[in-house]
């Protein structure tokens, strides 16, 4: 079963009991992937080191990583 399904299933389940609607599924992706970066950069800072762009670095390390080919 798929998210959207069991949304689908739960949502329906609500209006029949006069429950509050769920939040569909997805909701707060972003507010996690946020939650994420902020922590990633200040477990940097702890670490002695700069609150740098996570993305940026990640791209720095896919850049100057030796291919094997």
């Amino acid at each position: 079963m798929t998210a959207i399904e069991q949304y689908l299933i739960d949502t329906y389940r609500a209006s029949q009991h006069g429950a509050p609607m769920p939040p569909p599924p997805g909701r707060d992706d972003v507010a996690v992937v946020r939650a994420v970066r902020s922590y990633e950069q200040f477990q940097a800072v702890l670490d002695g080191g700069e609150a740098r762009h996570p993305w940026r670095a990640a791209l720095r390390r896919m850049l100057t990583r030796p291919h094997p080919c």
